[in-house]
């Protein structure tokens, strides 16, 4: 299947072409043709499938055909994105200039954190398509910069997010404010049954489209889980860094507080890093990924909230310096590398106060990740936390990642190669756990 049997217009090709995109992912493949049908769309697929051009693409679409059909053209939005951060909000308005740059279609991008000054003044000369963040859509909405009377077509994005950052009331207030009569995509890099009713109460008839398994990690990400104390985590993430291969990493950190301390210790080691959350102006936050994204700086350090909508190429590593106590994050925080069939690694630290994460998040997945004993800092694991630590029903060996290479809004990282680590394994495999005096496991191989 290539995006030209989707029967997209040739404007929209050629804007695909230019980015290199031929082969639309399984969300996209999968969404567009319904999109375009005029139905609404219920959409669960995994951070990294390419969420993004499955709805922009049939938006800037069926809003062209509308223009050419020349019909009745009122000056007012007719397309409204709902999205949980101000980087995603981004992301989705750059993609949206990209394949809809052959098109007459007018796009705005507004979000807290900024004046609004050239917010509005941008609104009083007509959009067609507005990105929103729920916070300033709403203020502007009070002030009268914004009717949404005239939507045609709802999305709401990232919904999980949206109700794990607090904005669900926001969001029932913007939806008041919408025409019953509308056309809604609703995408969930997850669906738990908070989500699953939020969806039922906005949608109408919807057709679903699932292409993975809810909570299911990439296959072509190579995970690792370090046992560390709390006190090395610095320790081992420096001792990390040491590999020159790893160009780029995304480091996960629990609290914006968090965050800011490991830039400053790995300043104290000569590494390049900066630190990217809410408590960071936009301006800072922008100059960070901007940062990132061209080299000049190794090591980003991010909150859960803030990485949302990071989209790096050839992101090849991301680092859990602490784990999430929501299993599902723990997905979408690996899903920042592996994106669109490309492989990636993700290194987990794992002290004695988060062995219950663990749990949950390998009890998710369904898989044991593999343990790398072989470092400097290791933390002893009894016979009891190891039991714990593991899944409550039969894993299975995690498959050998394959590559495979799919066009994606979110910018697929190119092909890379990686270093195979002969530290990794997991325990049911070569390292065995043995019992040993005092009740400690410790790995040793297995004759």
């Amino acid at each position: 299947m290539l995006f030209k049997d989707l029967n997209l217009i040739e404007p929209i090709l050629r804007s695909l072409n230019t980015e290199g995109y031929t082969t639309p992912t399984p969300i996209q493949e999968k969404s567009i043709p319904v999109a375009l049908s005029g139905r609404d769309l219920l959409g669960c697929a995994q951070t990294g499938t390419g969420k993004t051009a499955a709805f922009s693409i049939p938006i800037l679409q069926q809003l062209h055909q509308a223009k050419q059909a020349g019909g009745k053209q009122y000056n007012s939005i007719k397309a409204l994105i709902l999205t949980p951060t101000r980087e995603l909000a981004i992301q989705i308005d750059e993609s949206i200039a990209a394949y809809g740059r052959h098109l007459d279609l007018k796009h705005l991008v507004i979000f807290g954190g900024v004046s609004q000054h050239p917010q509005t003044t941008a609104l009083r000369q007509g959009t067609d398509i507005l990105v929103a963040t729920p916070g300033r859509l709403l203020d502007l909405m009070q002030q009268g910069f914004i009717n949404l009377a005239f939507i045609q077509i709802f999305v709401l994005d990232e919904a999980d997010r949206m109700l794990d950052m607090g904005f669900i009331h926001d969001v029932k207030k913007v939806i008041a404010k919408l025409p019953t009569k509308r056309q809604t995509f609703f995408f969930s890099a997850t669906m738990p049954k908070e989500i699953a009713s939020l969806a039922d109460s906005i949608l109408d008839s919807p057709v679903r489209v699932e292409v993975t398994p809810v909570s299911s990690t990439a296959q072509t990400i190579q995970q690792s889980m370090y046992y560390v104390g709390k006190d090395d985590k610095k320790k081992l993430l420096v001792h990390l860094l040491e590999d020159q291969s790893i160009e780029r990493v995304l480091v996960f950190a629990r609290t914006k507080h968090g965050s800011d301390k490991i830039v400053k210790d790995l300043h104290k080691y000569g590494i390049v890093a900066e630190a990217i959350h809410g408590n960071k102006s936009q301006n800072a936050r922008q100059r960070a990924l901007s940062n990132f994204k061209s080299g000049a700086t190794r090591v980003l350090v991010a909150t859960d909230i803030a990485a949302r909508g990071i989209d790096v190429d050839n992101l090849t590593h991301v680092i859990n310096y602490e784990l999430p106590n929501v299993p599902e994050t723990y997905v979408h925080r690996i899903g920042r590398t592996g994106r669109a069939g490309a492989s990636g690694i993700a290194f987990s630290f794992c002290d004695h106060e988060e062995r219950e994460f663990l749990r949950d998040i390998q009890k998710l997945i369904g898989n044991p990740i593999p343990v790398v004993s072989d470092h400097p800092h290791v933390m002893e694991v009894s016979a009891t936390d190891f039991r714990r630590a593991m899944p409550q029903r039969p894993a299975q060996r995690p498959q050998q990642p394959s590559r495979r290479s799919y066009a994606s809004s979110d910018r697929a990282p190119q092909r890379s190669q990686f270093d195979d680590r002969s530290s990794q394994r997991s325990f049911s495999s070569e390292r065995a756990p043995q019992r040993t005096a005092g009740s400690k496991i410790v790995l040793r191989k297995a004759n």
